[in-house]
């Protein structure tokens, strides 16, 4: 191994390599002076000779696992690791004093050979399967603050931490599929090295522009006819409700849902089978009579399923999700707790725990759900003492959480148990938030914002939970408040480089004492950061809390107790500007035509459509009320079987747009 890549191989590397405990006691005992005599040879092998007699060598080219010792332990043992620990602590100071420069590399140099040697030819037979169904990704390159290169796949994430050095690849992937997903790393590297980006889709195309049984466009194999046909029949099912209503949705048509969901799951679609599933949950909330029903919700689910169909053609592992195993279990993993939201109906109550997860770079969501009897009525102080993986929600939601029985799907979402003894830890979170990697902690908002407006529409985005969630450092805070009329509590906070964040945290009568512990936490003049939700809206960067970091802790506002009634100034409400409004309106008019369905519109929404263009026009968006003017015009002379895809057309153009409009003010 070079000089170079053995600095790289810090303590937290060598601990992902082999585990925490080893890389412990060889730093006790090379503290003890128990430590190698180290010597680097000619050919660049590193030796250590130590006191007991061992010989350890580390030859150029090898990995940990493959590195030679005397010892009898089979794999990485403490003696492999005390002479890397040995080597690095004799050249620190040299480092230091020369200043290590930022290595420029890429994962993407490996050509498939060097793949073949490093990791195997069935690892790399395995990969060549699941880039022949094709899957999406996100490259991060080296910086400063971040030397490794890593690649976040669909249910995993793989670093490169030693510079041009497969054997030293890190996944939180379990071992059974290392070698394939460093592979699969590899080629999304390669790929965004080719097309000069950071999100890609990789594999899906086919020879000669055949696909086995699907249709293509360009060459590249848009869906099988498997996957074709379930599509298409979600996709009948969503025009079926565009055109009846929800009142029309009895239980027959839900289950046709639940088919329709496990067939686009089974053909590996797992972005349009959670929009069936979530459209499905939408039907019962409203059968149940629930105010998780929304009718702006319903229009945009059955947009999305529309849009993803329009879309597969063009880039069908981006938009329809990708053919990779929907959940992946993972080795030792170490999560740090980000905060709760609690949601629910008179029926349930919901907890999304939200985690950083370090090593990957990214936030992942424990989802846990209760039935509730009919006289229960929790609040989240009273679910923050329910026990989950053997501690209380309210410990599990500021903790470090050190598991090896951990589950990542493709969304994002995690499933921990406790396994056996001592394969899952719970600690107090401490200062673990201050230590996350620059993509999770961000020091400037703006940075991070530009960078993030690259991603595709809405609609077409990835189905991925928290993934806008990042934690925010926190300078100062400059204004708190309450507006009454939305019941909302709003703050600006100014990050490090002096960036205004607008905090906005709106009433939950489920977390009745939330405001108020947000609030005094916001007031107490400790605050170090904030985690939550990050996005803009009106040209503003927006955040919406989950938890606060303070010099007493960690406080997690919808676990809080309290029943609410704290004081605060009433601030300014801020007025709608014309644009939002004319494009609010309309997806309002859009969004009741959904809910009544197109045979059934009565004169008063049919009225609202026609007004809403008109509005529209006046304001200067032309194109929109066109499309508007198209759905009415189609709707009195042809119905609604006709107008179907004009609606879609317009609920797509509009919402489209007043996303755009939020985010770029």
């Amino acid at each position: 191994m070079t000089r170079a890549d053995l600095l790289a191989l810090t303590p937290d590397t060598l601990a992902s390599l082999a585990n925490r405990g080893l890389v412990k006691r060889a730093e006790k005992d090379l503290a003890a002076g128990s430590g190698p005599v180290v010597t680097t040879g000619d050919d660049g092998t590193v030796r250590g000779t130590f006191p007991d007699g061992t010989e350890t060598a580390l030859p150029p080219g090898r990995g940990l696992d493959t590195a030679d010792c005397t010892c009898a332990a089979a794999g990485v043992c403490r003696h492999r690791i005390g002479l890397v620990l040995a080597y690095r602590h004799g050249a620190q100071h040299e480092a230091q004093s020369a200043g290590e420069p930022l290595v420029e590399w890429s994962p993407g140099e490996f050509d498939d050979d060097e793949l073949a040697a490093a990791l195997g030819r069935t690892a790399l037979t395995a990969a060549h399967r699941t880039r022949a169904r094709g899957y999406t990704a996100r490259v991060h390159r080296p910086t400063a603050e971040d030397p490794a290169p890593r690649v976040e796949l669909p249910t995993c994430t793989v670093r490169f931490p030693v510079p041009r050095e497969l054997g030293y690849a890190l996944t939180d992937a379990a071992a059974a599929p290392r070698g394939e997903v460093i592979i699969l790393a590899v080629w999304a590297f390669r790929t965004a090295d080719a097309e000069q980006t950071t999100e890609v889709s990789v594999g899906g195309r086919t020879v000669e522009g055949r696909a086995a049984g699907g249709r293509t466009v360009g060459g590249r194999t848009t869906l099988t006819a498997a996957a074709d046909e379930a599509l298409r029949a979600a996709v009948a099912l969503a025009d079926e409700l565009l055109l009846d209503g929800v009142q029309q949705a009895g239980p027959v048509f839900t289950g046709s849902l639940r088919r329709a969901g496990r067939a686009l799951a089974g053909t590996s679609q797992h972005w349009p089978a959670g929009a069936v599933a979530e459209l499905r949950e939408q039907l019962d909330a409203y059968t149940a009579r629930a105010t998780r029903y929304t009718p702006e919700r319903l229009a945009l689910l059955l947009a999305e399923l529309h849009a993803r169909y329009r879309a597969a053609g063009h880039d069908p592992v981006g938009v329809l999700g990708t053919a990779e195993a929907p959940e992946t279990p993972l080795r030792r993993v170490r999560l740090v707790a980000l905060g709760c939201r609690i949601g629910g109906t008179a029926r349930d109550r919901t907890a999304d725990t939200y985690f950083a997860h370090a090593d990957a770079g990214l936030a992942l969501v424990l989802r846990k759900r209760w039935e509730l009897a009919e006289d229960q009525s929790p609040t989240g102080h009273d679910l923050s003492r329910r026990r989950l993986l053997g501690s209380p929600l309210h410990a599990l939601a500021t903790a470090n959480v050190v598991s090896e029985h951990t589950t990542r799907a493709a969304d994002r979402t995690v499933t921990l148990t406790r396994g056996r003894i001592a394969a899952t830890s719970v600690t107090p979170v401490g200062s673990a938030w201050t230590e996350l990697p620059e993509s999770l902690l961000l020091r400037d908002t703006a940075a991070h914002l530009r960078a993030a407006a690259e991603r595709p529409p809405r609609l077409l985005r990835p189905r991925v939970a928290a993934d806008a969630v990042r934690v925010v450092m926190v300078e100062a805070v400059e204004e708190i408040g309450y507006d009454p009329a939305a019941q909302r509590l709003e703050a600006v906070l100014r990050d490090p480089a002096g960036n205004g964040v607008h905090l906005h945290a709106e009433y939950n009568p489920l977390c009745p004492g939330g405001l108020d512990a947000l609030a005094a936490a916001l007031t107490d003049g400790g605050i170090r950061a904030v985690s939550g939700t990050l996005g803009r809206d009106r040209g503003r960067t927006v955040l919406d809390p989950l938890a606060l970091l303070t010099a007493a802790g960690v406080t997690v506002p919808d676990l809080a107790p309290g029943a609410g009634g704290i004081t605060l100034r009433t601030s300014v409400h801020r007025t709608t500007d014309p644009v939002t409004a004319a494009l609010e309106t309309a997806l309002t008019a859009l969004a009741d035509a959904a809910h009544r369905g197109l045979r059934h519109l009565t004169p008063a929404t049919r009225a609202a459509l026609a007004d809403s263009a008109d509005h529209l026009r006046r304001t200067g968006l032309r194109t929109a009320a066109r499309h508007l003017d198209d759905l009415v015009r189609i709707l009195h002379d042809r119905g609604g079987p006709a107008a179907a895809p004009h609606w879609v057309t317009a609920q797509i153009h509009l919402s489209t747009s007043l996303d755009l409009h939020r985010e770029d003010g």
